[in-house]
């Protein structure tokens, strides 16, 4: 299909008119479709919305790859349509956790995304840093009010957080003799930095 039977089809079957250089924007990523142009544009193609977004990294996303309108997807987690629009413009989370669970459901969100979604992202990585840098078992708990794990599969997470951090620094000092504070800093700043990815790596990202 050349881009201009690409713009036919979708006013065709959409009615929304398109120039063919538009269409070929949208596929060289100089440009991005409206929601309505994705879902025609999907139409057009014979193929489903996610198809063409490959994979989802913003709540808006999610919501598009599922083909779901904002006033549908704030129904099903009983939450008012412009509350919902503004969270996914960038507000701030305000909902409940039954909301939370109902967003997780209908969007089918990995727990990472929920996480980051609803705000709890930056709270978890002050738990994680302070876990690696100190005494991990007092964190179990409350990482796990976060993210809801086996808290078996927690303390393996937390522990190897722990033991990967004290044997870097370790790893630092014994490369430049062992008086290279600077350095090792600098190897355990980089190593919190990357904390919350590690994180996800051993604890997995999927709900129970």
């Amino acid at each position: 299909m050349t881009h201009a039977h690409v713009a036919y089809g979708i006013w065709a079957a959409f009615g929304i008119r398109l120039e063919p250089a538009t269409v070929a924007s949208w596929e060289l990523g100089e440009n991005s479709p409206t929601e309505a142009e994705l879902t025609a544009l999907a139409g057009a193609l014979w193929c489903a919305p996610a198809d063409l977004l490959g994979t989802p990294g913003t709540l808006r996303e999610f919501r598009l790859a599922l083909g779901l309108a904002p006033a549908d997807l704030a129904l099903r987690i009983g939450m008012d349509p412009g509350v919902y629009e503004r969270l996914e413009a960038g507000g701030r989370w305000t909902g409940s956790d039954r909301q939370a669970a109902a967003l997780a459901a209908a969007l089918r969100l990995p727990l990472p995304a929920l996480i980051r979604f609803t705000g709890q992202e930056e709270r978890l990585v002050e738990l994680l840093v302070s876990a690696a840098t100190t005494r991990w078992q007092g964190y179990v708990r409350p990482v796990g009010k976060l993210v809801p794990l086996p808290k078996e599969r927690l303390q393996d997470a937390l522990q190897a957080l722990h033991e990967e951090y004290h044997a870097t620094m370790t790893a630092s000092l014994s490369w430049t003799g062992g008086d290279a504070s600077d350095e090792a800093g600098k190897a355990g700043r980089d190593f919190l930095d990357g904390i919350l990815a590690e994180f996800w790596r051993r604890a997995g990202g999927s709900a129970p």
